[in-house]
């Protein structure tokens, strides 16, 4: 199982970020997909997931986020994304592709650094 995170960087508040996962592995067109964060000195913290297939492919983000990121997948390209506007400072953090197989799998994250 690999998952690799790119797309982070430093954004202007106010700006946005597209973030994406490459996964390869597993059977990524029937695993549900999560994205989560992490702020220097804090714990990680869960921010969106989407669900597999056509007809539950569902997805949710954490309330502190909602109506400013969207989680969405390509399953013929293995990939998840996670778009992000209107970053505030308080997004700053290390954001992580995650899957459970069993046991949870991790990619090494991208750093995202919301400042003026």
């Amino acid at each position: 199982v690999q998952l690799v995170e790119s797309g982070g960087g430093l954004v202007q508040p106010g700006g946005s970020l597209r973030l994406s996962c490459a996964a390869s592995g597993f059977d990524f067109g029937k695993t549900p997909m999560s994205w989560y964060r992490q702020a220097i000195g804090k714990q990680r913290l869960w921010v969106a997931t989407i669900g597999w297939n056509r007809t539950s492919s569902s997805s949710n983000v954490r309330d502190a986020v909602k109506g400013r990121f969207t989680i969405s997948r390509d399953n013929s390209q293995k990939m998840v994304y996670l778009q992000m506007n209107n970053l505030s400072p308080e997004d700053t953090a290390m954001y992580y592709c995650m899957t459970n197989l069993q046991a949870n799998y991790w990619g090494r994250g991208t750093q995202v650094i919301v400042s003026s």
